[in-house]
């Protein structure tokens, strides 16, 4: 007998300020130097599209993403790493993008570090890719350096766009 194991279903909210303290502690557990409290506070505060990935009401993940004049930003994405590895990550970009179309965005945006090979390998699982480098991007690393970003970008499909429909690549 084989035993299999499903990954919780997890449920999509829009993020309020209440959820800040959660936020800001998956962010200092991703990231090493990651936002504070004050700027997510701000990207609620001007309207960002932001949202929670929860698991019975435990907040295990977050994405941000800026909607305007047909272009997107993926501004931030992270999943607690005590989740990371099992789809949930997947499952909030493909939301982000869903929204994305559905603003009316052709295209989405967004900057990772080089290092970051698993960001990097999700994003280019469905369907970005490489169009630029901003040099010294990210704040310094252990080494005392500032490391570059990759600019990403994945554009929607035309057929997808005109009827506000996402689908996977």
């Amino acid at each position: 007998m084989n035993a299999v194991v499903h990954a919780p279903v997890p449920s999509l909210r829009p993020l309020d300020l209440t959820d800040l303290s959660r936020v800001v502690e998956i962010e200092t557990r991703t990231y090493r130097q990651g936002w504070n409290k004050g700027i997510f506070a701000d990207c609620l505060r001007i309207g960002y599209s932001s949202w929670g990935l929860a698991i019975k009401n435990w907040l295990i993940g977050y994405g941000l993403a800026s909607i305007a004049v047909g272009e997107s930003h993926l501004l931030n994405l992270a999943v607690d790493p005590d989740y990371q590895g099992r789809g949930y990550g997947r499952f909030l970009l493909h939301h982000l993008c869903a929204l994305a179309v559905h603003g009316g965005a052709t295209r989405m945006f967004l900057e990772v570090r080089p290092s970051n090979v698993s960001a990097r390998s999700l994003y280019q699982s469905v369907g970005f890719h490489e169009v630029g480098r901003r040099s010294g991007y990210y704040p310094q690393n252990e080494s005392g350096k500032r490391e570059d970003a990759l600019i990403l970008c994945r554009c929607f499909e035309r057929l997808d766009v005109e009827n506000k429909v996402f689908s996977n690549p």
